[in-house]
């Protein structure tokens, strides 16, 4: 069929790390903004999907206030006057006979000399600047001293049994599936990328995106995969496609804690999801979403190695490191294999980060396509048997009018011609699920297996429309 005209993006990272140079603001987290600039420089080829519009904004740095400095000391309230701008004694108040008469004197009127203080007055003042003193020099002593408190005296949290928390949480589910989760590093002549992946079975077997670990596949290169716990282990691929980009690789170990792989059927919007794996090289790091959209068509790769994948879509965060990683529902089963996030027009061949569109391969086409690698090392995928005409701009989609590359419009003897499918026919539904762009049927169709039966909604030229039933066919993944 005819390759898609989108570029994608996978959700892998180049080999950096964030900036750790200390940063003049110790409250300042690390810039992030390199890895939105620098183009991965292991991918296999760009890869991504969906093209909405969407600017995303740079993170906020936090800041550190800075602390006043003492308070200006006071001046003289006038030059020449003999008094000084202290705020007067609290005896000083209009109607206090000591009071001396201020400057708004009413004109003429004689001032009245100013009186000594009667030794009456005298006593009580001295009482009060001393025990004023003594105070101020024991908080000094308490306070000041060396700068420290001999004793901060804050407030301490008192857990009775300690914090816990229920299994169906987030926290109880990151619990559960954390340890079933491994980042996967490839050195190769391509240079460094790594990814996510999960395991399989006990005995080894792990579950990442071929995009991940296909530089791998040459000669010299190495594969190396980081457990939860720290330790490593050097892997090699048991099988991998790029038609359904899905990868099995194997560690010799034993004893590893497998997740489960639930029903991708049984999905429906607005579900919550929990995305783990290493984006950007953070191992670990767990993100939560829902289920944004089902049926996704997501094509990902180049004109040599493309991938149709009817996608799961999620807001959960999923950045470069994420590919390969699960996508887990409340019950803690995988229901998707984290694979792509959506580029922004203009973005180039990377995404800088998630923009809330994120894409997932169904778990029931991860499990069919992981069986098939490990049994045999190859996987197949189902055939109709027509090009469609990607110009075309009608109702439904069309089969081509004419060969294109060399190959038939409807190939002879394929399912399409046994059932009956002409060039220029209008496909309009795939099981009754209605069909507007070319890439929509393909990935209906890549998301069944060879044998399964399709019931099409077909028009040809002006005559009635019609249900055709077509049993696909099999080819083998390259």
């Amino acid at each position: 069929m005819t390759t898609p005209d989108q570029p994608a993006v996978p959700a892998d990272q180049p080999d950096q790390r964030p900036d750790s140079r200390p940063s003049d603001n110790p409250f300042a987290p690390p810039s992030t903004s390199r890895y939105a600039s620098t183009p991965a420089t292991s991918s296999p080829g760009p890869f991504a999907s969906a093209t909405a519009p969407i600017a995303m904004s740079a993170p906020a740095s936090a800041h550190r206030h800075a602390v006043s400095g003492p308070p200006p000391a006071l001046a003289p309230a006038g030059a020449g006057t003999g008094t000084w701008g202290a705020p007067p004694p609290p005896w000083a108040v209009s109607g206090d006979p000591l009071a001396a008469p201020g400057p708004t004197d009413r004109p003429g009127r004689r001032r009245r000399p100013r009186r000594a203080l009667s030794a009456v007055w005298i006593g009580p003042l001295l009482v009060l600047a001393l025990g004023a003193g003594a105070l101020g020099g024991v908080a000094a002593d308490r306070v000041l001293g060396d700068g420290r408190l001999a004793d901060a005296g804050l407030p301490v949290t008192v857990l009775s049994g300690g914090a816990t928390r229920p299994p169906d949480s987030i926290a109880g589910l990151a619990a559960r599936v954390l340890p079933s989760v491994v980042s996967i590093q490839v050195d190769s002549s391509q240079g460094t990328s790594t990814g996510s992946g999960l395991v399989l079975r006990q005995d080894g077997y792990l579950l990442t995106n071929n995009h991940v670990v296909a530089a791998g596949a040459e000669s010299g290169a190495r594969i190396v995969v980081l457990f939860a716990d720290g330790t490593e282990e050097e892997a090699t691929i048991v099988g991998r496609t790029g038609d359904y980009d899905l990868a099995v690789v194997k560690v010799e170990r034993t004893g590893l804690v497998p997740l489960v792989l639930g029903d991708s059927d049984e999905v429906a919007v607005g579900d919550p999801v929990v995305a783990v794996g290493a984006p950007l090289g953070l191992e670990g790091t767990v993100t939560t979403g829902i289920i944004s959209a089902l049926n996704r068509p997501v094509s990902a790769g180049d004109a040599t190695d493309i991938a149709f994948i009817n996608a799961l879509q999620t807001d959960a965060a999923i950045n470069p490191g994420n590919s390969g990683g699960p996508l887990v529902n409340g019950a803690g089963e995988v229901i998707g294999i984290n694979s792509a996030i959506a580029q922004p027009p203009g973005a180039g061949t990377t995404a800088a980060g998630s923009i809330g569109l994120g894409f997932a391969i169904p778990s029931n086409q991860a499990r069919r396509t992981a069986e098939q690698l490990i049994e045999t090392g190859q996987a197949t995928y189902p055939v109709v048997g027509v090009l469609l005409d990607q110009g075309y701009g009608g109702e439904g989609v069309q089969v081509a009018t004419e060969p294109q590359q060399g190959q038939e419009a409807v190939s002879s003897g394929g399912p399409a011609d046994k059932a009956g499918i002409r060039s220029g026919d209008i496909i309009l539904s795939i099981d009754g699920r209605p069909v507007t762009e070319p890439d929509e049927l393909i990935v209906a169709i890549r998301a069944k297996a060879p044998g399964e039966t399709v019931s099409l909604r077909v028009r040809t030229g002006d005559e009635p429309e019609r249900e055709v039933r077509v049993v696909l066919d099999e080819a083998t993944s390259e």
